[in-house]
């Protein structure tokens, strides 16, 4: 799936790599934290916050920021580096994409983000889903801006693709995960190339959306594969690219190779904008969402200040 996780690792002390000062935060017990939490239960929904263990996920919910997971909590996949329940999953809820909308409305939402479970089972990967939420939000909190977290739709892009996009959400998100080599072992289900071919679909359709991507750090990546990374980004148009350190949720997941400094983060983040994103979040705790409002507000003011560079 989406979104890095930070379980408790409950192996011997022998066994258990100690978390740098730089990667640990508080436990979560604010009001606003258990507000948000109560009306996610309320309405049925289910959150990536909750279910890949997000290490922001005390800052976010304190806020009233949260990342709806749509399509259930089972993934038909099993990826390395994620916590998600793997299984098959339950009939799709058809009122999913109205408490979705409920709960944007009740929080008072100016950006949404929305994710989902693989659901290779379904005959359009969930596509339609994402479309009914949108529409939804759209009726209900039109000023809200919306962003989407997908899945690769294996096999189904295409058609995914053409109908999410005619949905207009405004930035549409998928992350690569991690760099080609160690895609057998962390993204098995998944194929790289066909991840940068659904982005650069999205821009062929609609240029003006915002096209966002991400990788973890810390998998036994080598730095010159990430700049590589960077430049694939690129050649596909993508306006945004995350960069987050990677956390093994259980000891059954794939390893931390390396905790990587913030020092080391802020470079690649120099670099990033060098390419020529329009936006580069790099930093151990960053994660797809994190602080996806305050994020969209910089990158559609830097797309207008490079679109009135242009003009002059």
């Amino acid at each position: 799936m989406n979104d890095m996780s930070v379980t408790p690792d409950k192996r011997p002390d022998s066994q258990r790599v100690r978390k740098p000062d730089w990667i640990r935060v508080k436990a979560p017990v604010s009001k606003g934290f258990h507000e948000t939490r109560k009306l996610m239960r309320e309405l049925n929904l289910n959150t990536v916050c909750e279910e890949a263990a997000c290490p922001n996920i005390g800052e976010c919910w304190t806020k009233k920021h949260a990342t709806v997971m749509i399509l259930g909590d089972v993934c038909t996949r099993a990826c390395a580096f994620c916590n998600v329940k793997t299984g098959m999953p339950r009939p799709v809820d058809p009122m999913e994409p109205e408490n979705l909308a409920i709960a944007a409305g009740k929080m008072g939402l100016e950006h949404i983000v929305i994710t989902s479970v693989d659901r290779d089972d379904l005959p359009d990967g969930g596509a339609s889903q994402f479309v009914k939420v949108i529409e939804a939000l759209r009726r209900t909190s039109p000023n809200t801006t919306i962003e989407i977290l997908t899945p690769d739709f294996r096999n189904k892009s295409e058609a995914a693709i053409e109908a999410i996009v005619t949905a207009r959400p405004d930035v549409y998100n998928h992350n690569l995960e991690t760099v080609p080599r160690l895609y057998p072992t962390i993204r098995p289900g998944a194929r790289y190339y066909a991840s940068l071919r659904l982005l650069e679909q999205v821009k062929r359709h609609d240029p003006s959306i915002f096209t966002k991507s991400g990788i973890m750090l810390g998998l036994g990546e080598e730095r010159l594969e990430v700049h590589q990374v960077m430049d694939d980004m690129r050649s596909a148009d993508i306006d945004f690219m995350t960069m987050g350190q990677y956390l093994q949720p259980t000891p059954k997941h794939a390893k931390v190779i390396d905790f990587v400094t913030p020092k080391a983060f802020d470079a690649y983040a120099a670099i990033g904008r060098a390419k020529g994103f329009l936006l580069v979040a790099s930093s151990p705790l960053t994660r797809s969402s994190y602080h996806a409002g305050d994020d969209f507000a910089k990158m559609k003011a830097a797309r207008d200040k490079q679109l009135a560079a242009k003009a002059i």
